[in-house]
């Protein structure tokens, strides 16, 4: 399908899946240097996949890191408000969240990106690849 290929066409390998929530993703891997290139290529994608008729249902991206322990974290691009909020799990805990890592993660952001100022947008993403 078309939007597929313009995806692999911008982000090279990806991959795309379903989670158990009935989301589906496109998953594309890059190496810690590729951070910056890969937020264009996301909005790029996000863009195509607009024009292709599926605005409406887009619902976020995400970028997934892990620190030297493992634990994983999110930072969180809510498409229809343009802004960002960070997203940490428990590892080993089912539907828990590391709440003072993303306040910390949130006071480390505001000053590169727009934060999502409501709290209650900071939807949890229990399922979504990568975490």
């Amino acid at each position: 399908d078309r939007v597929r290929e313009e995806a692999r066409g911008l982000l090279g390998e990806a991959e795309f899946t379903q989670d158990s929530y009935g989301y589906s993703w496109v998953v594309c891997r890059q190496s810690e240097q590729g951070v910056a290139g890969l937020v264009n290529d996301l909005h790029a994608v996000n863009t195509s996949l607009q024009d292709g008729g599926f605005g409406p249902q887009l619902l976020c991206s995400l970028i997934d890191f892990r620190d030297s322990e493992g634990r994983p974290l999110a930072i969180v691009y809510l498409y229809k408000r343009g802004t960002f909020y960070p997203f940490a799990p428990i590892p080993g805990q089912r539907e828990k969240r590391d709440n003072a890592l993303e306040l910390q993660m949130r006071a480390l952001l505001a000053d590169d990106l727009p934060v999502e100022e409501d709290l209650g947008r900071w939807f949890p993403l229990w399922d979504a690849p990568g975490l």
